[in-house]
């Protein structure tokens, strides 16, 4: 006997039928605000939940108080439509007759969500996740099912949602789709004028237009410079000239990494990336990437003490390295420190410059910190490390990296042998005339 029809109710839109139609097992949809993505994300997981006996499904927001308001209500709502279903208030679950649940997390618990098992996720509103969350997390819960999740929300800056977007534009397995407020047909174009009137041009192209770039005037790195770097392709007659430069960043705490991002003049190569390594053992790491690489000059963080293990087993192992620390005065007096002198002389490489595609998250970290000039000295100063971790859920190590390449400038190593040169024969000259 064939199971009976249940109507849910759920008419979708054009924009949403041709999501449903070309979803992929990571899909990431970006759509303005009202257009209907919460209705679409709960009446997609009610599908998938009927269609898979004992299936397991989540609807994850930022906080779990927010996943109640938004979705909770909406999710009941079908539930009652179907027969033989189980609400569970006290955990915010549903269950159907074939077993199968969805259930409501916060992303701000992620305890909460270590170790279990899902069919499939909703991730909604993922701009206001921690940038480690779906690596660290969630990916581990679909990998023994081979289960799908599902990406949506509304731009806000540089974080984990623009960072999956545009990885998933660049990778064929995923599904992306962007549909601002002129193309979901939700709004006539009236009461877009009006909207528009009421917002700031900045709110209007985040919240509208659905444009990640879109971010505060006091952004050091717009992500409009920083995506065209990525795209940028540079022969190598242009840089093979240049002095090759390490850059090392040596992880401040457990969760951080240790970072090498070499580059030679216009262009930034794939760095390597180390967590959990003492710094005994990553300074053979950096000793292997100097034997590769064959650098100039090899910049390392000794911040805070942080990597000075590694500059000393470098150095007593006849390796030319300098430590770096943050907090040095700038060479130009326009800068607080060294810091800000080095993010600032990035910034502007970053013009001409050439950024690797990989890792995704280099773009989320050179785009998250701003600068002002409001301090007693009028100098500018880069928002702290300290409180753009806490900001995006992150550490800028990738990007500090970079950033250190950029510490002292560099020649190239026959222009600095004869620089030496000429330096020592200045010296000799000047004894000869001091004793005759």
């Amino acid at each position: 006997m064939a199971s009976p029809v249940i109507d849910l109710g759920f008419i979708a839109r054009a924009w949403q039928a041709d999501v449903l139609a070309s979803l992929k097992r990571f899909s990431v949809i970006v759509v303005h605000r009202q257009a209907g993505k919460t209705e679409l994300a709960i009446a997609k997981l009610v599908d998938a939940a009927l269609r898979q006996p004992e299936g397991r499904f989540g609807y994850i927001a930022p906080l779990l108080k927010q996943a109640k308001g938004i979705a909770w209500d909406r999710l009941k709502a079908y539930a009652r439509k179907i027969p033989h279903t189980d609400i569970n208030e006290s955990d915010l679950s549903v269950t159907f007759g074939n077993r199968s649940r969805i259930r409501l997390f916060g992303a701000d618990n992620p305890d909460s969500l270590r170790g279990l098992v899902f069919h499939g996720l909703l991730l909604d509103e993922v701009a206001q996740f921690v940038l480690w969350l779906w690596g660290e997390v969630l990916l581990p819960t679909l990998s023994s099912t081979q289960g799908w999740a599902i990406f949506i929300g509304t731009p806000k800056g540089i974080n984990l949602f623009s960072q999956t977007y545009y990885k998933a534009l660049e990778d064929e397995d995923w599904f992306a789709a962007r549909y601002s407020c002129h193309e979901t047909n939700v709004f006539t174009s009236e009461e877009i004028g009006k909207i528009q009137r009421e917002m700031t041009p900045a709110q209007f192209r985040q919240e509208m237009l659905c444009d990640f770039a879109a971010t505060s005037d006091n952004v050091l790195i717009p992500l409009d410079l920083a995506l065209a770097a990525t795209h940028r392709h540079i022969e190598p007659a242009l840089y093979r000239y240049a002095p090759k430069v390490l850059g090392v960043d040596v992880a401040w705490s457990g969760g951080d990494r240790s970072v090498i991002m070499p580059r030679q003049g216009l262009v930034a190569f794939r760095p390597v990336i180390e967590r959990g390594l003492p710094e005994k053992a990553f300074a053979g790491r950096v000793a292997a990437a100097m034997l590769k690489f064959q650098p100039e000059a090899v910049f390392v963080d000794t911040t805070g003490g942080y990597g000075g293990e590694v500059v000393s087993r470098l150095r007593d192992n006849g390796h030319a390295v300098q430590g770096v620390v943050f907090s040095w005065k700038a060479s130009d007096e326009r800068y607080t420190n060294l810091r800000a002198e080095m993010w600032f002389r990035m910034a502007q490489w970053m013009q001409d410059g050439c950024l690797p595609l990989h890792p995704p998250e280099l773009l989320s970290e050179l785009c998250a910190p701003t600068y002002d000039n409001d301090n007693a000295a009028n100098r500018l100063k880069l928002e702290s490390k300290d409180d753009v971790k806490a900001r995006i859920g992150a550490s800028t190590d990738i990007a500090d990296a970079l950033a250190l390449t950029f510490a002292f400038p560099v020649a190239t190593q026959p222009l600095a042998e004869a620089l030496r040169g000429r330096a020592q024969k200045v010296k000799t000259m000047d004894d000869v005339e001091a004793t005759t």
